[in-house]
């Protein structure tokens, strides 16, 4: 065994010295698609375990919570549920994401009862100055945490400027938090003070309930449920902190994000794959007399096929632990520069540090070596069922790769592509989607061989009988024996040909999703911001707005031919899914169409009724569809609505409500509103109606924007959000035309002999070259051409399935001309140039010393 272990080492060291960058190549691929997708789950594991824990730390030693199905909720129920026989306090809560005055974004502010929070939060209670303890009681004080203090510059003693409607709320910061998490931004406050500065009076956001010692919680809680339900229908839900249902929805919230990310990153995986069987191919091939003449010396044919194995799995293991170490790395640095949620904006105002998981590590590691062992494992089994008597003879090459032309796998495959495409979600993941993408891509590069044999043989023919009869016009024999070359060889075409393939009809179907999404999001916008001025009062957060008398001031401004406000709020209709926006606007029932982007049948409402629009995403979680009837938790009560249609709604991803806002005032009593769409009457440009809403004695506290300022943000977000999938798309790029370079590399210098033999019969070394050129770009144009029907095929997928099925939204179809058309040209002219200077590595030796072997 010592003898067959030395052997074993010889081949595979043998391998790598002769071909390192081949091998260099494969590992690469694998580590990059290994470390992209390790660094992906550390970064989202992070983020949504950070995210979940500072929800946690909000409840405290809480048994139960009481929340509301609207945001806030009337707090005449505490009194009962503090008497409520079992219970040994409750702790009032009312939370706010406060607007911030003068820049973007929000903080989190939690008022608490100090007497009660004390027993059931403590690590939020605030700490004062020495000799201050009444700040806990005042009314102009707020507690930040570190993070919150980092973030705002704003020290103890420091004033904070927060919003509250139209006016600016000074608050003076006390002092930090006790104990709150790394990286949390929240602010606490006395809860009486900050329903009297927010105009919250009256309203809580839960109750925190601790129960006696010896109270069975989970008894408790359902009785506690049923009789809420019975005495307040709809309105309340009662579920320990961080139950199944929270974490589900908290899990909900980003998983679509997380998983579509994961699977394009191991898109790279694939493309590694492919480089390892094409590498192990290629290496078998050379070698198919080495290992004959092995075989005839008494080696076994399992042996062999061992020591294939074992070569393609030492490329696995290497890029494996590479790809881990890397993706440690990625995700540290993402998480330290970027944040938890990638730009999705999903995990706001936490700050997660990356721990290393053995679990997931040991995965991902097993991703890896199993693509390699699935790459090299066709060459492996070629190389053990090779008769050593055929592979000892020269030329025999095309011979071992005529299994490849078999044409039923291929066939198989893309039928069950085509069944997977049509199938449901499963667990609201389109995870046959992805399985049809993935049966797409191997049966269209299974179906290489024979494509690449049938084309080249139709233009080989072609090629001959333009110049038959014609001896004026004989045939260049350059072209002539470039396509009997690639007519007679297509085993070794298809190698060349699946790296293309692979990694061009990726890249399409990738380029052709994203950039339809992105069409789709702007035609969208288009829609949906018919107006020539649009107002708010704060870029962030739930404490701006616009009361009755700033909505009848900007409405009676001169130069405003038309004023439409609108009023958003969160609204809970299942416990175990993420909050629906309610969205309250002036909308024409007899013309929604005019605001609004609707998909499908219209059901106008009946006489009496009150009109609701859905959201596709609403449509699809909920199973809502025009003509049914929904009810909406509102004023208090459970409202009953009829939907009159179904809107297309990109801006929330977990569904959306649309109702009259006459209707919701006068379900709700609130007539404050968030934003207002100015149209400018004939002759008045909108700058100078800007300019007169600066006017107004509120005027500094309104943000103005135009819709193509809308528009111009909104993308930017856009492609923040999909910054990975664009490093990920060109990480695929970058690999397959590595890939590309390294199979036409590989191939030519493989085929010394062969030019050696040409240059014998007259053949000049500028027409070898020319051969090469004109054998590389014919064969990248094939790729090319069939990558792209290959990737529409995949991106109709994409678009169609899994897109709707992740986001529950649908989008238009958008070509990329122009980005597919510059990278088909650049891998069109990397191969050209590849065989070029492998070509002339190739001649270098001179004829006689390359034929040498054959003599």
């Amino acid at each position: 065994m010592s003898g067959l272990g030395l052997l074993s080492r010889w081949l595979l060291f043998g391998e790598w010295r002769a071909h390192p960058m081949r091998a260099l190549l494969a590992v690469a691929a694998i580590a990059v698609g290994v470390a992209m997708g390790f660094a992906i789950h550390l970064i989202n594991a992070a983020a949504f375990n950070e995210f979940s824990a500072a929800i946690q730390s909000l409840a405290g030693q809480a048994d139960l919570q009481v929340r509301g199905r609207e945001a806030q909720f009337d707090e005449s129920i505490y009194p009962r549920l503090a008497t409520h026989e079992g219970v040994a306090l409750a702790s009032p809560v009312l939370e706010l994401d406060a607007a911030l005055a003068g820049r973007p974004g929000s903080l989190k502010v939690v008022g608490l009862d100090a007497l009660r929070a004390g027993y059931v939060s403590p690590d939020l209670a605030g700490v004062p100055q020495k000799g201050r303890g009444a700040d806990v009681l005042a009314d102009d004080t707020i507690f930040l945490s570190p993070a919150a203090q980092n973030w705002l510059g704003a020290q103890a003693g420091a004033t904070l400027m927060l919003r509250a409607g139209t006016r600016n709320v000074p608050l003076r910061v006390a002092g930090p938090i006790l104990r709150a998490r790394s990286g949390q931004r929240l602010g606490v406050m006395d809860i009486g003070a900050l329903q009297w500065r927010f105009h919250q009076l009256g309203k809580l956001s839960r109750i925190d309930l601790k129960l006696r010692d010896g109270v069975d919680r989970a008894a408790f809680e359902r009785g506690l449920a049923r009789e809420l339900e019975r005495d307040f229908p709809g309105r309340f839900t009662v579920a320990a902190p961080n139950d199944a249902n929270q974490e589900s929805r908290n899990n909900n919230l980003s998983r679509a994000y997380r998983v579509n990310l994961t699977v394009l990153a191991l898109v790279a995986l694939f493309t590694g794959a492919f480089l390892v069987f094409s590498t192990q191919a290629l290496s078998v091939l050379r070698r198919r007399s080495q290992f004959a003449l092995l075989r005839v010396l008494g080696l076994p044919r399992r042996l062999l096929l061992r020591q294939v194995l074992l070569e393609g799995a030492s490329l696995g293991v290497i890029g494996a632990l590479l790809g881990i170490a890397a993706g440690y790395g990625l995700a540290a640095a993402a998480l330290a520069f970027f944040g938890g949620d990638l730009g999705a904006g999903y995990f706001p105002g936490v700050k997660p540090t990356v721990h290393f998981t053995p679990v997931a590590a040991s995965v991902f590691f097993l991703l890896g070596l199993g693509v390699a062992l699935l790459g090299c494992a066709a060459p492996a089994w070629e190389a053990a069922r090779a008769r050593p008597a055929v592979a000892l003879k020269s030329g025999n090459d095309e011979t071992a790769l005529a299994r490849l032309a078999r044409i039923w796998p291929s066939l198989l495959c893309l039928g069950a592509a085509a069944a997977c495409a049509f199938a449901p979600p499963v667990f609201e993941l389109p995870l046959f989607g992805y399985f049809a993408v993935a049966l797409l891509l191997i049966g269209g590069i299974g179906l290489m061989p024979r494509l690449a044999a049938s084309s080249f043989r139709f233009l080989n023919r072609l090629h001959m009988r333009r110049g038959s009869g014609h001896p004026e016009r004989a045939p260049s024999p350059v072209l002539s024996l470039a396509l009997a070359r690639l007519a007679n060889a297509p085993g070794q075409a298809s190698i060349a040909l699946g790296g293309v393939l692979a990694s061009f009809s990726l890249m399409v179907a990738m380029g052709i999703m994203v950039a339809s999404f992105r069409v789709s999001v702007d035609d969208w916008m288009l829609h949906i911001l018919p107006a020539d001025l649009y107002v708010r009062t704060a870029s962030g957060g739930n404490t701006g707005g616009l009361g009755p008398a700033e909505q009848a001031a900007i409405a009676a401004l001169p130069g405003v031919a038309q004023a439409a406000f609108l009023r958003t709020r969160p609204l809970s209709l299942d416990p175990a899914r993420p909050n629906i926006t309610l969205v309250a606007r002036d909308i024409d029932a007899a013309d929604p169409g005019r605001l609004l982007a609707l998909v499908g049948a219209s059901a106008p409402a009946p006489a009496g009724e009150l009109p609701a629009w859905v959201s596709e995403a609403m449509s699809d979680l909920y199973g809502m569809h025009a003509g049914q009837r929904i009810e909406l938790p509102l004023g208090g009560r459970k409202q009953v609505f009829f939907i009159a249609g179904v809107w297309r709604d990109y801006a929330n991803q977990s569904g959306s409500a649309i109702v009259r806002l006459a209707d919701y005032r006068r379900l709700t009593g609130d007539t404050t509103v968030t934003d207002a769409a100015l149209w400018a009457a004939d002759g008045t440009q909108p700058e100078s109606i800007a300019a007169r809403l600066r006017g107004l004695p509120f005027g500094a506290s309104l943000q103005l924007a135009s819709p193509g300022e809308i528009r111009a943000a909104s993308l930017r977000i856009f492609d923040r959000s999909f910054a990975v999938t664009y490093l990920l798309e060109a990480i695929a790029i970058a690999i397959g035309l590595s890939g590309v370079a390294a199979t036409f590399s590989a191939q030519t210098l493989a085929r010394a002999r062969e030019f050696g033999m040409l240059r014998h019969v007259g053949v000049s070394r500028g027409q070898v070259l020319r051969i090469l050129a004109l054998e590389g770009g014919s064969l990248t144009v094939l790729g090319v051409a069939t990558g792209f029907a290959l990737g529409l095929l995949i991106s109709l997928i994409l678009v169609y399935v899994v897109n709707p099925q992740s986001f529950h939204w649908t989008m238009q179809l958008h070509l990329p001309w122009s980005l597919l058309g510059s990278v088909a040209a650049v891998l069109v002219a990397a191969s050209v140039a590849t065989a070029l200077v492998s070509g002339r590595y190739a001649l270098s030796s001179g004829p006689v010393r390359a034929v040498r072997e054959d003599w």
